[in-house]
């Protein structure tokens, strides 16, 4: 149950996050009514209401590969003067 609740907060942090930064944007393009709703012997009767919309954007991520060249150092490795010495005459 604890694990459930952690993926729905870091479900809800990440979409507050996506709004924040501009990732995310919700406007409200129509707002909604309430149904009318009537008793009767039979039963109770819902007419009419109308739900909510919504216009939503997302930002998007374009990913691509281009040439470049790149310098690489050069790496010489020189062994010091006195163990060079000591290595010929071993």
């Amino acid at each position: 149950m604890r694990a459930v609740i952690l993926i729905f907060v870091i479900i809800i942090v990440a979409i507050i996050a996506a709004i924040a930064t501009g990732y995310l944007n919700i406007n409200q393009i129509r707002g909604g009514k309430t149904p009318q709703v009537a008793t009767s012997g039979n039963g109770v009767v819902a007419k009419g209401g109308q739900a909510p919309a919504f216009d939503v954007e997302t930002g998007s991520v374009k990913v691509g590969t281009k040439e470049t060249t790149v310098k690489v150092p050069v790496l010489k490795v020189e062994p010091a003067r006195n163990q060079a010495a000591t290595n010929k005459s071993q």
